[in-house]
């Protein structure tokens, strides 16, 4: 860890990047099944997309706070777990429509 007011590390940088990128093709990914599912679901394939939109801000929040600090957050995981429960709420609602679907 560095000093404070010291400039942020390339590593702290990368993993800054990394979790932009995440939060962006989570909420690309939901947006994307919402349209699909619309046809089947009507509005209700939305509530897809707001929740991939509301875990990728979560993201965003928490990455961005976390490399203005540069790392001296203390790491409670809550960052991993968030986008984990997320994407389980997405891929469950996905695998219920199909199993639903398919009868």
């Amino acid at each position: 860890m560095s000093t404070p007011g010291a400039a942020p590390t390339l590593a702290a940088e990368r993993t800054h990047l990394a979790w932009r990128r995440t939060a962006i093709g989570l909420t690309g990914g939901g947006v994307a099944a919402a349209h699909l599912l619309q046809e089947f679901l009507g509005a209700a394939a939305w509530s897809l997309a707001a929740t991939a939109l509301v875990v990728a801000l979560a993201l965003t929040v928490v990455s961005h706070r976390r490399h203005v600090a540069d790392g001296a957050l203390p790491p409670g995981g809550r960052l991993v777990t968030a986008s984990a429960l997320g994407v389980v709420v997405i891929g469950v609602a996905a695998v219920a429509f199909v199993v639903l679907r398919g009868r």
